[in-house]
């Protein structure tokens, strides 16, 4: 993926979040990472994703 991609993704991504509201952004990120565990298809990978979106957040 180029950056140009990510981009993409990343705003259509961030425009939908606004579009859905703040209550609903949650829901939609749950069912978002679901989807893209199951496209994903390794435990591995999915938990190590899991891992790295954890790191710096706060407690």
């Amino acid at each position: 993926m180029t950056d140009s991609d990510l981009d993409v993704i990343y705003t259509r991504l961030c425009k939908t979040m606004t579009q859905l509201g703040e209550p609903n952004t949650s829901l939609f990120l749950a069912r978002f990472a679901m989807l893209a565990i199951n496209t994903i298809d390794d435990p591995a990978v999915a938990l190590s994703l899991i891992d790295d979106a954890r790191e710096g957040m706060p407690e």
